[in-house]
């Protein structure tokens, strides 16, 4: 699909729409030397009141019942109703000098949005504001329809596949981490921002790439991340025997470097990795210690707090970390199958959990604070604690991890939702509002095949109801089975992968509903657009 040259766009601002690109999409290469001094990053923002985490929802008029018998086609009013114009939206979509620009329309990929034809549009609908605002929610009465995705990209390599996807707290991009060790960072498709309705969606390609220099043991947004401000744009990666680097995420560049070192005076690396929610510290989980850094000092000066001392306490990796919301307090997941809740300003214990059957992988709050969710590696249940009693679980969830790979779930921002993958690839939704059954587990409302390989990463956008999945596993290959002695034998290869199912991809799914979507029986089966043959998007 051809789009409308865009106009230049300036490096010294970053929009809020679209991702930060950079000047060149080839690869590049991280800083191998470990102890190589690092620029300071800016301080996070003083003051009683700190930036919020991240934008409002994003809202429309009451006219948002036209908007969804269209589907994503219809964004662009949103853009212009709820967002107000592109030029209050992005800094850089505005009239440059020419010495400025360095960006062309094919780097960015994005479509021309003219400050005119903004004014043009919101001067257009000045009744909306009187009708009154409602908010995107997510819709899983209907199967989510397929949007876009990116697999060419990891296909590239061979035993590539994906390690999971974060959309930005902003959400004006998604982050991708994969087994080549290189985190992508992609934009919003383009068709969502046009105001005909698109029958297909190109696929998506990353603006910008980060090379780590091994294994990625975990990856995060800064908190406080906004694409408005570019000081604020930056990811954090932790990979074997390398430091914990941030990378900006407007230019691709490595921003700056916390080092941590065990009792030989060794660098160690970090498990897991989580910004605090004012932003001004990094933690970040090693063997049976958090280390705080503060992000206003790059550096190896930390502070070392002990999960585990005199026999007792958290003991194993510190392989997961959230921050409640609402309560000073955060949480550890360990690989020794311990669940530990400590104080933000000091570090001390305040709980120590147990009922895992396999290391835990993740965590994740409810909005409202009171409850934690936890998943663990090769158990079939996602526990709900009530941090008011939580002496034991309060309900669980089913889903399939057979496997050592972390797999990821999510909330949606009202918590009423949460969606999770598994290893044999299907995405499950459970309604948190509804009622358990008789042996205290939650049924899901709605699951789906989007591919027959494992989903291992789901994130639901912060704004917009866009579901984002990340498939891929490593395989291991089989023994090929040997005919019978009287027949001839066929040189064929002692180990085959010709029964495994590998597909790699990033896919968005558009989860508003529309009436003419059809019942979920009318798509079971079906292929999704973009989509090889032998692929999922089926009902289960």
């Amino acid at each position: 699909m051809q789009t409308p040259e865009a106009q230049p766009l300036a490096p010294d601002c970053l929009p809020s729409v679209h991702a930060p690109a950079p000047a060149s999409l080839s690869p590049q290469a991280s800083p191998m030397d470990k102890n190589t001094a690092s620029e300071l990053m800016p301080p996070p923002p003083d003051g009683d009141d700190p930036p919020r985490i991240s934008p409002d929802p994003v809202t429309v008029s009451a006219v948002s019942q036209e908007l969804g018998e269209k589907g994503p086609a219809s964004l662009s009013t949103l853009l212009e109703t709820g967002f107000g114009t592109p030029s209050e939206l992005s800094p850089r979509i505005e009239e440059q000098e020419p010495e400025n620009a360095s960006l062309s329309a094919e780097e960015t990929n994005g479509p021309e949005l003219g400050p005119g034809e903004a004014m043009e549009g919101v001067s257009e609908e000045p009744a909306l504001e009187d009708e009154g605002n409602a908010a995107w929610n997510y819709n899983f009465s209907q199967l989510p329809r397929f949007l876009s995705g990116s697999w060419s990209e990891f296909s590239a390599q061979s035993e590539n596949f994906l390690k999971g996807c974060k959309w930005a707290p902003d959400g004006s991009c998604i982050l991708t981490n994969s087994a080549d060790n290189i985190l992508r960072i992609y934009n919003l498709p383009p068709e969502l921002y046009s105001e005909e309705e698109q029958l297909e969606y190109a696929e998506m390609a990353p603006v910008l790439r980060m090379v780590e220099g091994d294994t990625i043991y975990d990856y995060c947004w800064y908190s406080l991340m906004s694409s408005t401000q570019p000081d604020t744009s930056y990811v954090a990666s932790s990979s074997r025997e390398n430091p914990i680097h941030i990378w900006d995420a407007f230019t691709g560049e490595l921003r700056a470097s916390f080092r941590a070192y065990n009792h030989l005076d060794e660098l160690t690396a970090a498990h897991s990795l989580c910004f605090s929610l004012d932003g001004s510290q990094l933690f970040s989980g090693f063997n049976r210690t958090v280390r705080v850094f503060y992000t206003a000092r790059p550096g190896r000066d930390c502070e070392v707090r002990s999960t585990f001392a005199k026999k007792q306490g958290q003991s194993g990796i510190i392989s997961c970390i959230a921050f409640s919301p609402t309560q000073p307090l955060y949480a550890c997941g360990s690989y020794g199958r311990s669940l530990g809740l400590y104080a933000c300003d000091n570090g001390s214990p305040l709980a120590l959990l147990g009922g895992h059957h396999g290391g835990i992988t993740h965590l994740c709050f409810h909005p409202d604070g009171n409850r934690l969710f936890s998943g663990a590696r090769k158990d079939a249940e996602l526990l709900c604690w009530d941090l008011r009693w939580p002496s034991h679980p309060l309900w669980s969830l089913s889903r399939e991890v057979a496997t050592n790979q972390r797999i990821y779930f999510d909330l949606d921002p009202t918590g009423q939702f949460l969606v999770s993958g598994s290893t044999g690839g299907a995405v499950s939704v459970w309604d948190l509002s509804g009622a358990l059954e008789d042996n205290g587990k939650l049924e899901p409302i709605l699951s789906f095949l989007p591919q027959k390989d494992c989903t291992n990463g789901v994130s639901l956008h912060p704004s917009l109801p866009l579901l984002a999945t990340a498939s891929g596993q490593r395989v291991f290959p089989e023994p090929t089975e040997s005919g019978d002695e009287g027949e001839q034998e066929l040189d064929l290869p002692l180990l085959s992968m010709r029964h495994a199912h590998l597909e790699c991809r990033l896919q968005l799914w558009w989860c508003w509903g529309s009436p003419d979507a059809g019942s979920p029986e009318d798509h079971q089966g079906k292929k999704g657009q973009g989509q090889q043959e032998g692929g999922g998007d089926e009902f289960i």
